[in-house]
């Protein structure tokens, strides 16, 4: 049986990967999107969702407006290496024809927290921008706090951030957010970069879309090309783009895809080291550990679905 998902996208690229990936899963039924800040804003990250779920031809698949900034801040402003890595906006330049609905009057919360009540256990809520529209849920709700499954994409527990030495991006925009979800949350698994850069696309994968012939490969392709050329740049050592968003998504699905760490996991909060995700010293003897974080990934395995499952949706669009 499928399993239910929710998505809570700041849509760039691999955000927009990780979207075609959900999409062409055929153990995955997407119920909705919520969308938050981050590569973009959240009105940019929601008209892009639109954009794509068009693009790919799922209208029925809903879109939530959700947190526009962190909790600590009264405003957000994309980042200049943001927009070199994903583009001004947020899609690598390509620009997408505009979606003909728009989101839903529901709040992002009020959908996750609805979801929740009804789905229970079948549904998993998979957040790949900053946590802030996760946190509000998990405060808003005792049940959604103890029993909500969520596999976030985010952290860095035994190699270095990619914003400062100690935190990773998403984690970086919202440090207060995540250390409540990693402190209050019972059921959270944290797909970072321990493993999404052993995740990497190059431009032979993307070749493969745009050899397809249609919208959906055309603009898949040059995207991504946009985000390995980001890569390049800024991290030549890796030789491709990471598959952050959608790895976080397969795992979701497949938690056999990697090796976990059980631990009870926080955020400091304090510089120099704020945003970093490390073991809570408070709980260092507690029974329960409430987060698995992921320190291993079949790679290889991975690559071949993810491939699969995005080709499919690319070459669904025969129209030029």
């Amino acid at each position: 049986m499928a399993r239910k998902l929710i998505l809570d996208l700041d849509t760039g690229i691999d955000d927009a990967l990780a979207l075609a990936f959900a999409l062409g899963s055929p153990d995955a039924e997407l119920i909705g999107v919520t969308a938050t800040y981050g590569n973009v804003d959240v009105a940019t990250s929601a008209h892009n969702t639109l954009a794509l779920l068009e693009l790919f031809g799922r209208t029925d698949v809903p879109v939530y407006c959700g947190a526009g900034h962190a909790r600590a801040a009264d405003h957000f402003a994309v980042s200049e290496v943001s927009a070199l890595i994903h583009g001004r906006n947020g899609l690598g330049e390509v620009t997408l024809p505009e979606a003909r609905r728009d989101t839903e009057p529901l709040g992002a919360v009020e959908f996750l927290l609805d979801s929740h009540a009804r789905y229970g256990a079948d549904l998993v809520i998979v957040p790949t921008g900053p946590l802030t529209t996760i946190a509000a849920a998990v405060e808003a709700s005792a049940d959604f706090a103890a029993n909500a499954q969520i596999v976030f994409m985010g952290g860095a527990l035994t190699v270095p951030g990619n914003v400062t030495p100690w935190s990773e991006a998403n984690i970086h925009q919202d440090p207060e957010a995540a250390n409540l979800v990693l402190r209050r949350a019972a059921n959270v698994t944290m797909v970072g970069l321990d493993v999404t850069l052993r995740t990497l696309l190059t431009r032979a994968e993307t070749a493969q879309w745009q050899r397809l012939g249609t919208r959906g490969g055309d603009a898949l392709s040059a995207a991504t090309n946009h985000y390995i050329d980001a890569y390049a740049q800024l991290s030549p050592h890796l030789g491709g783009c990471g598959l952050h968003d959608p790895l976080a998504v397969a795992v979701a699905l497949d938690p056999g895809l990697c090796t976990f760490l059980d631990v009870a996991l926080k955020v400091d909060l304090d510089e120099p080291t704020r945003g970093r995700t490390i073991g809570d010293e408070t709980r260092l003897n507690d029974d329960s550990r409430t987060t698995r974080a992921a320190v291993a990934v079949d790679a290889t395995h991975f690559h071949s679905v993810f491939m699969r499952r995005v080709t499919a949706v690319a070459a669904r669009d025969t129209q030029r």
